[in-house]
């Protein structure tokens, strides 16, 4: 993949409970750290030459707050809603509303898991979504929003 020849700005947004990744179910979710997800994350925008604010919270609000903040501060946003994803309106409305590109991740296969998170609210307001693929997911969702923003029209 050509490097951009943009420096765009991502607001990077990890829902609930990803804080305790490395030690909450490593069946479900591996072994890897927030943090090391982070790193990750960081290494690869400074390849090419993006712009990461990375935010974690627990909170529904303050993540809707962050979405709402983010039209005219961010050209895309790369969300794990977490378990939000299967029954926050809130975000979902917020994601709709601020006109900012989103690509939704998850590290587990939300489809192979429990019946209850098969559904995605998040995911017909985003541009894709991309699960399963554990760290992976957050990698190639920050590619996909490179792409998708190298190929809008100027």
């Amino acid at each position: 993949m050509v490097k951009s020849a943009k420096i765009y700005t991502v607001l990077v947004i990890h829902g609930p409970n990803l804080g305790l990744l490395g030690q909450r179910e490593p069946e479900v979710y591996g072994n890897v750290t927030l943090k090391q997800i982070n790193v990750a994350l960081h290494k690869l925008a400074e390849e090419h030459r993006i712009k990461l604010e990375i935010f974690q919270s627990n909170h529904e609000g303050e993540i809707v707050d962050a979405i709402g903040k983010s039209k005219g501060s961010f050209d895309a946003i790369l969300i794990n809603p977490a378990a939000y994803t299967h029954t926050s309106v809130a975000i979902r409305d917020a994601v709709s509303a601020c006109s900012v590109p989103a690509v939704e991740v998850h590290l587990s296969n939300i489809y192979s898991r429990e019946e209850f998170r098969h559904t995605s609210l998040i995911a017909p307001v985003a541009k894709g979504q991309i699960s399963g693929f554990g760290k992976d997911s957050y990698l190639l969702g920050l590619l996909a929003i490179i792409r998708l923003l190298d190929s809008s029209p100027k």
